[in-house]
């Protein structure tokens, strides 16, 4: 029998998932969550299987199956390849869009996915989960230079007037879904070719609380895509 969920990686925003239980099917709709994770050095199974690293465990975790039957998609996958701001130290980050909120309940609850879950309980240490809505994206732009995603909050978006990056997409945080105390208003993807825009980025953000700056080695990018198409 399949174990119920638990959440060692992190707390649950019961404010925020106490909405989404109560939110009408006509006012639910598509979301993206933004996923950043953090792994055990070794995997901690509670039932004693040999180790693996927390990345592999995470690697055996990948529950496609599930998420495709709920109507979702991953969006984004990728390694953390250099983390010029923010705490923790990030491994990974992954999208997955959602139809409805009440799909990401769906998933919750079935056997596939509570069957999988095991393995990402034993190889993550803590993640934030991030409810995003898409704001702005362009379509055509360019693929030259490193992927980075900034995350920051308050009513000064300090990414916002760093020239050099050229834009991917911004999306509004509507509320973190799993992870701490902090809380965040904005998620974007830039495209960055030089050191001087990286400098320029984080000279911007070092005053912001809690901002994160994560330069990512992409293994799945249909971001914009799923905006697209949503």
């Amino acid at each position: 029998m399949a174990e119920q969920i638990e959440h060692p990686y992190g707390t649950i925003n019961i404010e925020l998932v106490g909405a989404w239980l109560h939110m009408k099917p006509e006012d639910d709709g598509c979301f993206w969550a933004l996923n950043l994770m953090k792994y055990v050095e070794v995997a901690n199974y509670d039932d004693g299987r040999e180790a693996v690293s927390g990345k592999a465990a995470d690697d055996t975790y990948a529950p496609i199956g599930p998420l495709a039957a709920v109507g979702a998609e991953v969006a984004y996958l990728g390694d953390v390849k250099d983390q010029p701001l923010g705490t923790p130290e990030w491994d990974r980050v992954a999208i997955v869009r959602y139809p409805t909120r009440a799909s990401f309940f769906a998933m919750q609850e079935r056997k596939d996915f509570k069957e999988a879950h095991v393995h990402k309980k034993a190889g993550m240490d803590f993640t934030i989960i991030l409810s995003c809505l898409p704001n702005t994206h362009d379509e055509a732009a360019s693929t030259d230079g490193d992927l980075v995603l900034l995350i920051d909050k308050g009513t000064e978006d300090v990414f916002a007037s760093v020239s050099g990056a050229t834009q991917v997409a911004l999306f509004d945080v509507e509320g973190v879904i799993i992870g701490d105390e902090r809380r965040y208003d904005r998620a974007r993807f830039v495209r960055v070719t030089d050191d001087a825009t990286m400098a320029s980025l984080v000279s911007a953000a070092e005053n912001a609380e809690d901002a994160q700056i994560l330069v990512l080695r992409s293994f799945i990018d249909k971001l914009v895509d799923t905006v697209v198409t949503a």
